[in-house]
């Protein structure tokens, strides 16, 4: 065995959707959209990954069969129109084939990436039909946090695929609120508005655990959010960093999640160079690896090698990972990135990842 081997960790790949990231490439063609995931396992199980997170709900539209949800535009370039089958139980068959993990990634608040008029939207769209639902900002749309119907209705999202699929994770990443949503005039970001839009996003994140522990309780709920929760110039608790706070800018409390166990899972999005003047990378993950300690939480760290000076240092990172005990694993977007060799990231992804003994 490789001595650089860790027993046991994730590694792990995000497999985005929106804007025709990583899969699919062609709409309208059930034998191309099939075959283009198969490479992507092939490609990945060659170099000894064990989990896929795959996009399944980018703009509230979906890659499986709902009831709740329509058909997602990235299909078939048409939202509401069928592909002729279902991506979702497709993509766990073939994942599950290969004794990989496939984690369903959502984006929980997501209407549109752009454009406002929710008359575009498909006409059984949930926004379309409780547009008190939705807000409009920067020329996107996305559900209002703090609407208890929004909350239940992500938290009934979420039971249907748990209930209908034999998944082994729900994944959200790191948009909440918009960055940099503004507070109204004159309101202190530490102040009541900003504290109740924390705690919506709180009770959202409750009710999903919920329904996930009660319909399936072996199946894993973790997040992705930004990699800095607050600087210390903002909180003594915060990391050594000088960079974007997912407190105060998209009111998300990830700390809170990991104090109450209301997550299985943390993979904050590490994405930043060693050497990184603002936010060194070991200096984040030792922070991070230091907050989950004796919580239950496990920690992954998502690495960002769509950066070309990131994925050349990509073996070192892992190997920075490896030295703490905590870190049980990586993330890595995106696919796309590791087809096209991005840095030379394949050489180093199979001399880091050369061992098997890492899922038995």
């Amino acid at each position: 065995m490789n001595n650089n081997c860790k027993l046991c960790e994730l590694r792990g790949v995000w497999i985005s959707t929106v804007y025709e990231i990583d899969w699919p490439k062609t709409q309208n063609d059930i034998h191309a959209q099939k075959q283009e995931f198969i490479e992507i396992l092939d490609t990945l199980q060659s170099l000894n990954f064990n989990s896929v997170f795959v996009q399944i709900r980018p703009t509230s539209d979906t890659f499986y069969k709902s009831y709740i949800n329509p058909w997602s535009k990235y299909l078939t370039g048409t939202q509401g129109k069928s592909p002729g089958y279902d991506p979702l139980k497709f993509m766990i068959k073939e994942t599950h084939r290969r004794n990989m993990e496939f984690h369903a990634w959502l984006n929980p608040y997501r209407i549109t990436t752009s454009g406002t008029d929710l008359n575009k939207l498909y006409k059984a769209h949930p926004a379309r039909l409780n547009p008190s639902w939705a807000l409009s900002y920067d020329n996107a749309l996305f559900y209002n946090p703090e609407n208890p119907e929004v909350i239940r209705y992500i938290a009934t999202t979420v039971f249907e695929i748990v209930k209908n699929y034999y998944i082994d994770g729900i994944h959200f990443d790191d948009y909440f609120y918009p960055y940099n949503y503004p507070l109204p005039q004159g309101e202190d970001r530490d102040g009541v508005i900003a504290n109740n839009r924390r705690e919506a996003v709180n009770n959202m994140i409750r009710l999903v655990n919920k329904a996930i522990k009660s319909t399936r309780e072996c199946v894993q709920f973790g997040v992705s959010p930004f990699g800095v929760w607050k600087n210390k110039s903002s909180d003594p608790n915060g990391s050594d960093t000088n960079n974007l706070e997912s407190y105060y800018d998209v009111y998300a409390d990830s700390l809170k999640w990991i104090e109450e166990g209301i997550i299985d899972y943390i993979a904050p999005q590490i994405y930043w160079t060693i050497d990184n003047k603002i936010s060194a990378y070991e200096t984040s993950v030792k922070w991070w690896n230091n907050v989950v300690k004796d919580t239950g939480v496990r920690l992954y760290i998502g690495q960002n090698i769509s950066n070309v000076d990131i994925a050349k240092e990509i073996e070192k990172q892992v190997n920075i990972n490896r030295t703490y005990s905590e870190v049980e694993g990586s993330i890595f977007f995106s696919m796309s990135n590791i087809k096209e060799n991005t840095g030379n990231v394949i050489k180093q992804l199979k001399e880091v990842y050369s061992c098997k003994e890492y899922n038995d």
